[in-house]
């Protein structure tokens, strides 16, 4: 069996041979610091978050698209991959997404959870490349294509020829970065303390980062903090705007970075083909127009965003011979 796993900062998506996207839970666990045990994984870790006494602990393995807790993330991949193949005694064949910055030590984490988890072999491919297969792209051809693939921990951008890489980047501004960008904006201007959640609910719901206007609002709710009491508030799209739009400039001003990097027969190629956004931030209202609008070219946000990278690596396992920038095999067993 051939398993892709996008190890994303804020869900895991695991995508299995011809059936597509068979999981797709938020990278988190929940450890019981008395037991010393690991009791929920995933959708229901996830729901613990704020609502846990001091022996649990609910923990985000991973930070900024890189392993920060070992232990944790090997618990984590084992049980997805339970989940996804059963209790079967085989060893699948698995590729896991890594960020285009990635280092060689956390390169080595990623590998060694994937070995605990019990894979035979190990591929590594950079989030960027099995985005933009995931979005259907041919990067066989002598065209440049570009893509920026944007996650919860980390941005990352590159432009893709001849199935490799040519030039690329990789920045933490990511949708985390703007969560806690809204919690800010939202204790200072109105003394009101929000969680992240509630952060990440108000930004998809009322964000309009080209064009605000007012029409989008939404209520949330936290603690004031004079008073100390439960409040709600009416928050619009003008006020996610000012919380966010200065980390959206900072994105957009990466994409231009690496535009000025691509030799010109691809800058070419890119103003015809334009640009492939992917990710869970490319769903983030108006990015594509102000885009569109700052690097002057065309803009398209990928079908199913949030899974291109999952789709990606089973593309990966078909064209394995023909990946070069970007894709790394390991052999675990030899």
């Amino acid at each position: 069996m051939d398993i892709g796993i996008d190890l994303g900062t804020a869900n895991v998506m695991i995508a299995v041979g011809n059936k597509g996207v068979v999981l797709n839970e938020p990278s988190v666990v929940a450890f019981n610091k008395k037991l010393d045990e690991v009791i929920a994984v995933g959708d229901e870790a996830h729901r613990m978050i704020g609502r846990v006494p001091d022996y649990i602990s609910v923990v985000r393995p991973l930070s900024d698209g890189v392993i920060s807790d070992h232990k944790m993330t090997e618990k984590m991949i084992e049980s997805f991959i339970e989940k996804v193949t059963g209790k079967q005694l085989f060893m699948p064949n698995i590729i896991m997404c890594i960020p285009s910055s990635i280092t060689d030590v956390e390169s080595r984490a990623v590998i060694e959870a994937a070995k605990i988890a019990g894979a035979r072999q190990v591929y590594l491919i950079e989030e960027p490349v099995a985005a933009i297969m995931g979005a259907g792209v041919d990067i066989s051809d002598a065209d440049g294509n570009m893509v920026v693939d944007i996650g919860g921990g980390t941005t990352d951008i590159a432009v893709v020829s001849m199935n490799g890489v040519v030039a690329k980047s990789s920045v933490k501004i990511a949708g985390n970065r703007l969560d806690k960008a809204i919690v800010k904006y939202v204790s200072s201007r109105y003394r009101i303390l929000i969680g992240e959640k509630t952060a990440e609910n108000a930004k998809m719901a009322a964000a309009n980062v080209y064009s605000p206007d007012g029409s989008r609002k939404i209520l949330v709710k936290g603690r004031h903090l004079v008073r100390g009491l439960p409040e709600k508030i009416e928050v619009t799209d003008y006020d996610i705007y000012e919380a966010i739009i200065d980390s959206v400039r900072e994105m957009i001003a990466a994409v231009k970075d690496v535009m000025e990097k691509t030799p010109p027969e691809l800058a070419g190629d890119i103003y015809r083909n334009g640009l492939y956004l992917t990710g869970g931030g490319a769903m983030l209202y108006g990015l594509d127009r102000l885009m569109s609008s700052e690097l002057g070219v065309k803009c398209s946000v990928a079908d199913d965003p949030l899974s291109c990278v999952a789709r990606g690596t089973i593309c990966a396992f078909k064209n394995i011979d023909k990946l070069l920038d970007g894709f790394e095999h390991v052999s675990m067993y030899k």
